[in-house]
């Protein structure tokens, strides 16, 4: 699959790539990163290759990261409209200014003037609450963020790291009242963070919204640099000394290893199109320090998993879920009287369970 094949996010008409290009590397100000130079360069070539995602926040670098995107478009005739630039809100700027960040109207309308001046441009393709703030009601966000959209300051919405029931009642609503929902939902998720498979994943499938995943390589955990073999002497870029993993971890790290040598590939990419392939995942956020790793991760598009290499690497990395996942599991067999899942006759009732009083 190319960079530019594009797919529409959710339930709306927006086309992005694939793969987004984030954003939160560019810019040195927090003592790493990427310098403007390199920045500029990862954004030539992805957008070289037909990507039109990309993804930043007003938080990222201290608002840096999106004045290297503003200065790097203003420079780029014709560009702008041709590229999907999305940014998130929520973060405090203003130390002691107890409105300064956050998910009320003053806050949101504020971060958004701000990012629209760091971007130079006049609106935000999609806008992101970055995480939820739970001091403010969820209908005053949803109905500034409707305003904004009225104002043609934003044209779509999206919402990333919000506890599921959170997000459903947001977009209940949303959609109740006439307002803009939410199209996109932001999450982490990869090989060794699957939990989010028990609540947000359906719920994002139910509610209209497609998944942008971040961090697929878990922090660069299963950038292949992170061995068995290295076990506690390879450093972590922002963390001090080297990750102690456990087992189990390792474990999936091999047999992403070994698929990887078995299709000539990195694990890097291996670990970002398991990702890429997952139900539900619309564009996955691939970050990068310089040129040459970006290139190598969307890459990535390039790598095509049998059902044998997926089915391999899930038995490994599927997560315990949290109650009522695996209550469900169970009893879903009994309410059809044996009906079909994926065409195969399931048991009338589940493994265990001898009466219905025994679910009581």
């Amino acid at each position: 699959m190319p960079l530019d094949h594009y797919v529409t996010l959710g339930w709306s008409g927006l086309r992005v790539s694939p793969l987004c290009l984030g954003a939160m590397t560019f810019g040195e100000d927090l003592g790493w990163g990427s310098s403007v130079d390199a920045s500029n360069a990862m954004l030539d070539r992805y957008m070289d290759a037909g990507g039109n995602f990309i993804d930043t926040a007003n938080m990222y670098t201290k608002g840096h990261s999106e004045k290297i995107i503003g200065d790097y478009l203003a420079k780029q005739p014709g560009k702008r409209d041709r590229m999907v630039i999305s940014t998130k809100f929520s973060a405090n700027h203003y130390v002691g200014d107890p409105n300064g960040g956050g998910s009320g109207r003053k806050s949101i309308i504020n971060a958004c003037e701000q990012s629209l001046r760091r971007l130079g441009t006049d609106y935000i393709d999609l806008y992101w609450l970055h995480n939820w703030d739970k001091h403010t009601p969820i209908e005053e966000t949803m109905a500034t963020l409707h305003d904004l959209v009225r104002a043609g300051k934003v044209r779509y919405l999206g919402v990333s790291d919000t506890p599921a029931w959170k997000v459903a009642q947001a977009q209940m609503i949303a959609r109740f009242r006439g307002w803009t929902p939410f199209i996109g939902l932001q999450i982490e998720y990869s090989l060794l963070e699957r939990t989010v498979e028990g609540e947000l994943m359906p719920m994002a499938g139910e509610l209209g919204m497609g998944v942008t995943p971040w961090s697929p390589l878990r922090g660069g955990l299963l950038s292949g640099k992170f061995t068995r073999q290295n076990a506690g002497a390879q450093p972590m870029r922002r963390m001090q000394g080297a990750p102690q993993l456990p087992e189990q971890d390792y474990t999936i790290i091999d047999e992403l290893t070994r698929v990887a040598d078995e299709l000539g590939t990195t694990p890097a990419r291996v670990a970002i199109a398991w990702v890429q392939g997952r139900p539900g995942v619309t564009s996955t956020i691939v970050g990068a320090s310089s040129p040459e790793q970006l290139d190598d991760n969307l890459r990535a598009l390039e790598v095509v998993l049998t059902p044998d290499h997926v089915a391999a690497l899930d038995a490994l990395s599927t997560p315990t879920l949290n109650f009522p996942a695996p209550f469900l599991s169970q009893v879903s067999g009994i309410h059809g009287g044996g009906a079909t899942v994926n065409g195969e006759a399931s048991d009338p009732v589940p493994y265990g369970v001898t009466e219905a009083g025994d679910f009581y």
